[in-house]
């Protein structure tokens, strides 16, 4: 057993001691085997349990998965300290600053009228101390690893900053319908390579539309997929009442108890 000390409480500098004695040869050997690669998987999954936490509204729950992804950072940090490259202490310092230069008006002598000017004078900080020259750069800044639908988002974003934007809603939404025919000329074709290139610009369009209307396509979808589910389990709850089997069933057969599934949510 390693030496250390029992609390009522504990605190950050608690946390990176405990971190360093199980990644420590005395400590924990499946910590000690972890590198960035294999626990990235995990940051990914605990920043998402925060979310669903923060969608239910969960207080208890947010605690939890927050010192979650907490532990992800620390755990991260601990590995480079071992290299002697960084530890927590240089994060904190950097996060510090950034948010110091980024904050002008709070801690410089720069005046702004609303958040709309904030977020106008963060965007300009953003880009000069991270050397963007270009808008190019900002867009090819936007981290590859977002979900595709928020990268996407992300990226219209940065495009309607340099000017690259449609009028408007309309003219987003003809774009959709621009794309769903050439989408469905691709199909005729059965260009497997050209019908999926197709899809993708259709997509795209979408969350075009949807930056227009003033909607996060990511959430749009995700509550498209949650009434899917409820709808679908509706469906098969009437096709077990009428004592068949849905594998059974034709699909227009099915087709009519999901009509009446879509009626009764």
């Amino acid at each position: 057993m390693v030496e250390f000390e029992f609390k009522e409480t504990y605190n950050i500098d608690d946390l990176l001691e405990i971190m360093a004695i199980l990644r420590s040869p005395e400590g924990c050997p499946w910590d000690r085997e972890q590198t960035h690669g294999s626990i990235r998987q995990d940051f990914i999954e605990e920043v998402y349990e925060a979310v669903e936490a923060i969608d239910l509204d969960d207080r208890e729950l947010l605690r939890e998965e927050l010192g979650d992804v907490l532990l992800q950072v620390v755990f991260h940090c601990q590995i480079e300290k071992e290299k002697e490259s960084f530890a927590f202490a240089d994060i904190c310092d950097e996060l510090c600053k950034k948010l110091i230069v980024r904050h002008p008006h709070v801690f410089g002598q720069v005046t702004v009228a609303d958040s709309g000017e904030v977020l106008k004078n963060w965007d300009s900080i953003k880009k000069e101390t991270k050397g963007q020259k270009t808008y190019g750069d900002t867009l090819e800044s936007v981290a590859k690893s977002l979900p595709a639908l928020m990268r996407a988002q992300k990226l219209g974003k940065r495009a309607m900053r340099a000017g690259m934007d449609f009028k408007g809603v309309q003219d987003a939404f003809e774009c959709v319908k621009s794309e769903t025919s050439e989408l469905e000329e691709a199909i005729a074709q059965g260009n497997q390579e050209h019908i999926e290139e197709e899809l993708g610009d259709l997509i795209f369009s979408c969350v075009n539309t949807a930056r227009h209307l003033g909607i996060d396509a990511e959430q749009a979808l995700d509550k498209a997929s949650e009434k899917f589910i409820k709808r679908f389990k509706e469906t098969e709850k009437l096709v077990t009442l009428s004592g068949a089997d849905m594998k059974a069933l034709s699909i227009d057969e099915l087709d009519a108890y999901w009509r009446q599934a879509k009626q009764n949510i």
